[in-house]
């Protein structure tokens, strides 16, 4: 019997598509089926096109595309309309693409069979569904939802764990796993639908091996099982591994990423799946996706791990405890990007027996700040071992910061950047702290019973501004119960703060009583990243998001907070009357909840006068010591101004219009006590101010309910 003979007994006719000429070439039978001249010959492929339902011509593409990148057959179910568009019959076609003679071109051909597919009886168990517009919606929404969920995935576990999640339309798998490339082995990656510790064996096949996802891997094609028997005939070593899971169908795909094959997808089905053109569609077009989604995690997870590495690295612990003093110390990187910057903090044993607290930025929220920042520690660690003073450390670190970004060529697009920084030298026995700045925001000392305070320190320019810059000193004492907070600009102006308005935001949290520094360095750092940051946006929305460097100081010991008093000391020499108003502020901020507003003034003006007759009537500096102590509404303030000098003041008695003259009058009016106190090397000139609990704010009393009707 010829075999044209059984072509047409069975209905099946043979075709050859050749896409470069644009031609179609039909046996007899093969033209009957398509509704031409039942005869062999050669057509355009616009007549035979116009017999195919539009849809079904459109698959064609993507069918033949998917058989060419898999070396593959073709498979399609395709509807042969008449002129009126209705459907005459099905038939399905099984075709070998050939690829394009040249390397590169887009000609090809197909070469295969058309045979009609019967129709099935009302009630029957039908062939597969063909290929229908509703299918194809199910199957975009389907990609375009598995598309977004991968995307978004931002570690290999989330990108597993979104799919095993994925519920393909018509077929869905019951067991999913990665593979992986471990030297010459495979790997387990992950899996979903299998039980622990069932990946063991896989792990130990090589990529040489007889195994469907090895050979995946090496040729880069995939692999389609429909039944249990076409595993056994074609793997019969490895199949012992697999039937134990009682799988029915398994598919086995690439993971390939720039034309690099970094792996295989294996999908494994319970019940029955022929694996048709459609079906393969999805499960390739899901691997690209999943292949592109493991490679972003994988290099996001790479940098995550080496920039937490580089911040282990970079951030250095507290080292042992201080005696006599709490630290406590938090560094949140910024919230995008490599996950460090260039803030840092630092705590440094002295030869003499003190500690240097150091807290700095780097201008800039990138890898060569993060460089210049580790290096600029080192040096600063260097210079303070050497036992230079604060004001000598920061001179020496500019130098060093110049010549190191001088180093760059100009017009280079990093250039030459600067730092911020303060470094505090505490001396744990008796609390004192001598403070050099560089553009740093000034520290905050919260007082034994609460009150923060900002603390004007003297500073100079910011770090590699200038190869000579100069960084004066300024001393402070921290009492006991006493704490300071050195902190970076990210603190205060993350969430679109400015400097005044964040400072507001801190404020309260500060004052809050506790006496647990980590717990307070955890609530600082929550007001700015944390839920309640949200409602506390500041008024620069646009500003740019920071890193975040916190470090506190506490003094141990003390009186309770319940009792404890504030004070604030200040030194004003003669070159900086300016400090004049330093004081004035500062001291407002020490009376900030006094009852009296009036004398609030009246302080501040008292402090003025005694200032000023310093800096005009001697040749020495000013120290200004102001003490509240007692209970609220019954407080005492007792101010002091100190000098150098042996000359006592006298009263006067100016004139109208007399310029000066008139501060002990001042005194005498104002102060509830005044006077002046001569000392082994000048004098001390002090007035007190006593709180009177008349003049607390008594409580609104509530309203008498009205008489009822």
């Amino acid at each position: 019997m010829r075999s044209e003979d059984v072509l047409a007994a069975t209905s099946t006719g043979l075709w050859h598509w050749d896409n470069g000429a644009g031609t179609v070439t039909l046996d007899a039978e093969a033209a009957r089926l398509l509704e031409l001249p039942p005869v062999p010959g050669v057509f355009r492929e616009s007549a035979v096109r116009s017999h195919f339902h539009p849809v079904d011509w459109n698959e064609i593409y993507g069918v033949v595309s998917l058989a060419l990148a898999e070396g593959t057959l073709a498979e399609a179910r395709l509807r042969i309309v008449d002129p009126q568009g209705r459907v005459l019959r099905t038939v399905r076609s099984r075709s070998k693409p050939l690829p394009p003679e040249e390397p590169g071109g887009m000609d090809y051909s197909l070469v295969g069979t058309l045979q009609e597919v019967a129709e099935p009886q009302p009630g029957a168990a039908g062939a597969h569904t063909a290929i229908t517009g509703d299918w194809r919606r199910s199957r975009e929404a389907f990609l375009l939802d598995a598309g977004r969920a991968l995307a978004e995935a931002r570690s290999t576990e989330e990108v597993l764990r979104v799919a095993a999640s994925l519920s393909m339309p018509g077929f869905s798998p019951d067991g999913l796993a990665i593979f992986g490339i471990a030297g010459d082995r495979l790997s387990i990656t992950g899996h979903h639908g299998h039980k622990a510790g069932d990946e063991g064996p896989f792990n130990e096949i090589l990529l040489d091996a007889d195994y469907p996802a090895a050979e995946v891997i090496r040729t880069g094609r995939a692999i389609y099982l429909p039944s249990p028997e076409e595993y056994r005939r074609r793997y019969p070593v490895t199949w012992p591994l697999a039937s134990p899971f009682a799988r029915q169908s398994w598919a086995f795909l690439p993971l390939t990423v720039a034309g690099r094959t970094m792996g295989a997808w294996l999908a494994a089905f319970r019940h029955p799946v022929s694996f048709s053109a459609e079906e393969r569609s999805v499960l390739t077009t899901v691997a690209r996706m999943l292949a592109q989604a493991l490679a972003r995690a994988g290099v996001a997870e790479t940098e995550r791990e080496l920039s937490l590495g580089l911040q282990r690295s970079m951030m250095p612990s507290l080292g042992p405890a201080v005696p006599g003093m709490t630290v406590a110390a938090r560094y949140v990187p910024t919230g995008g990007g490599l996950q460090v910057g260039g803030d840092w903090y630092d705590m440094i044993p002295l030869p003499n027996g003190r500690i240097a607290l150091v807290i700095g930025d780097v201008q800039g929220h990138d890898v060569r700040a993060a460089g210049l920042m580790g290096q600029l520690r080192i040096a600063l660690r260097a210079y303070a071992a050497e036992g230079h003073r604060p004001d000598a450390v920061l001179s020496r670190a500019s130098r060093f910061l110049v010549g190191l970004t001088d180093a760059y060529e100009e017009g280079e697009e990093t250039g030459p950047r600067f730092a911020t920084c303060l470094y505090a030298e505490a001396d744990p026995e008796t609390g004192v702290l001598d403070i050099a700045r560089a553009g740093h925001p000034d520290p905050v000392v919260v007082t034994a019973d609460g009150t923060a305070m900002i603390r004007q320190t003297e500073g100079g320019l910011p770090l590699g501004v200038e190869t000579d810059a100069d960084y004066p000193t300024s001393r402070l004492t921290l009492g006991p119960g006493e704490t300071i907070m050195l902190c970076t600009d990210g603190l205060i102006e993350t969430g679109g703060h400015d400097m005044a308005t964040g400072w507001i935001r801190l404020r309260p949290i500060l004052e809050q009583q506790t006496d647990d520094l980590e717990k307070l360095a955890d609530t600082l750092v929550q007001a700015v990243h944390g839920p309640t940051s949200h409602y506390t946006t500041g008024p620069l929305a646009d500003r740019r998001e920071d890193d975040i460097a916190v470090l506190l100081l506490r003094r141990d010991g003390g009186a309770p907070q319940e009792t404890a008093g504030r004070r604030t000391t200040l030194t004003i020499a003669q070159a900086e009357p300016e400090q004049i108003s330093v004081a004035r502020q500062q001291v407002r901020e020490l009376l900030r909840d006094w009852a009296d507003p009036e004398q609030v003034d009246a302080a501040v003006l008292m402090i003025s006068e005694m200032a000023t007759n310093v800096l005009v009537h001697t040749d020495g500096d000013a120290l200004l010591v102001a003490r509240a102590t007692g209970e609220h509404g019954e407080r005492r303030l007792r101010v002091e101004v100190a000098d150098g000098s042996d000359e006592l003041p006298h009263r006067r008695r100016p004139g109208e219009m007399a310029s000066s003259g008139r501060g002990l009058v001042l005194m005498e009016m104002l102060a509830d006590a005044w006077g002046v106190d001569p000392r082994g090397a000048g004098k001390s000139i002090w007035f007190e101010l006593y709180e009177s609990k008349a003049q607390v704010p008594e409580p609104e009393p509530e309203p008498e309910p009205e008489p009822a009707d």
